[in-house]
């Protein structure tokens, strides 16, 4: 769809239209942060394993007769993780941990709805500008690829050993986390445009510091899901030290090690998780000497807050054992802190930087 520049009236429509676009994108956003915490407590519950098969149309519905959940538990207890585990679990017990897995696969199905019908709507009434069709479509092949995913990783804890690979569950997660970081972007840059790029010194100086942070708390997530994959946490329950030592028992013994010895594992997450904090407060303080909008403040500081409160639940999940309060909402925690990161990577990119002359040469 083109617009002209020959009416304020088609201008304020065309915004009016992205900022629509834009609160949809959003509210895509929140469902897939939705629907990570969900598969936290899925995982945290070994509730994962619980449904055997992939339906993506026809298992919208759950059991809704005896006879039906008599059928998903009798196919339950050929699994692995009834056998190994989980032999004599009553039907009642088998209940809940399915209706975990079932409200993870069918929130999944409601986000694709929720993109799908306003992206048809928002296509055939031509509002979507034509730079959008190809990202957002893109979008839409993404999330249907992470449900594939999401069942190429169960099935890896269906065949002999009853726990899904955890190189499965850190690309199931990975891609969960780029569907969110495209929606958020796409909203941001539909909701609140940049007009132009900041090219002073200290400013460029700062955003290649977010984007440092950015990558760097994108590390300590995708670490923390082979925390998770391998159940890592539920050993060197102490903080700093690891059981009296400031490295785990053979640490780097073998090339497989930091995906695949515990202790490692959560070595490296804990190293990563302390790195980003060091981070996030440096470029909290860096951005004190930028100008920057009310609103692009407010983000750095709730930066700061989120990073040390991430820091004090990580600490806590790993002191307690990892309980399913403490650590669901650790890994909320997590999407929150990676949400501030890029947003105020996004804002960053148009701060003005009105330095005082004394205080531009001091950080030169």
């Amino acid at each position: 769809m083109t617009y002209t520049i020959q009416s304020g009236k088609v201008n304020h429509l065309h915004y009016r239209n992205d900022r629509a676009i834009g609160r949809w994108l959003f509210v895509c956003a929140a469902m897939v942060f939705i629907m990570i915490v969900i598969g936290g407590i899925t995982r945290l519950t070994e509730s994962g394993l619980s449904i055997v098969y992939w339906r993506p149309v026809t298992g919208f519905l759950p059991p809704l007769t005896g006879a039906a959940w008599l059928e998903a538990f009798e196919a339950y207890r050929n699994s692995p993780q009834y056998l190994q585990i989980n032999a004599g679990m009553t039907i009642a017990e088998f209940r809940t941990i399915f209706w975990w897995e079932y409200i993870h696969r069918a929130w999944g199905r409601l986000i694709g709805l929720a993109f799908f019908l306003p992206f048809v709507w928002f296509l055939v009434r031509g509002r979507l500008r034509r730079d959008l069709v190809p990202r957002l479509t893109w979008l839409f092949l993404l999330g249907g690829a992470q449900g594939f995913l999401g069942w190429y990783m169960v099935r890896s804890g269906l065949v002999d050993v009853p726990e899904v690979s955890q190189y499965r569950l850190a690309a199931h997660l990975s891609l969960a986390f780029l569907i969110y970081t495209t929606l958020i972007w796409t909203g941001l840059s539909l909701t609140y445009p940049v007009s132009q790029i900041a090219k002073d010194r200290i400013a460029l100086r700062a955003l290649r510091s977010a984007l440092g942070v950015l990558l760097l708390i994108a590390a300590t997530i995708l670490s923390g899901s082979f925390v998770a994959g391998t159940d890592a946490g539920l050993t060197y329950n102490s903080f700093p030290l690891m059981d009296g030592s400031i490295f785990p028992p053979g640490y780097f013994d073998s090339p497989a090690a930091p995906f695949e010895d515990h202790g490692t594992i959560q070595f490296h997450h804990r190293l990563l998780a302390m790195a980003s904090l060091i981070g996030v407060g440096g470029l909290w303080w860096q951005s004190r000497w930028l100008e920057l909008a009310s609103r692009t403040r407010v983000v750095a500081n709730m930066l700061l807050l989120v990073a040390l409160a991430q820091v004090v639940l990580g600490i806590t999940t790993l002191v307690l054992a990892v309980p399913v309060h403490v650590a669901v909402t650790h890994q909320a925690g997590a999407v929150l802190l990676f949400t501030m990161i890029l947003w105020f990577f996004y804002d960053l990119r148009s701060a003005c930087s009105n330095v005082q002359d004394g205080d531009r040469s001091a950080l030169q």
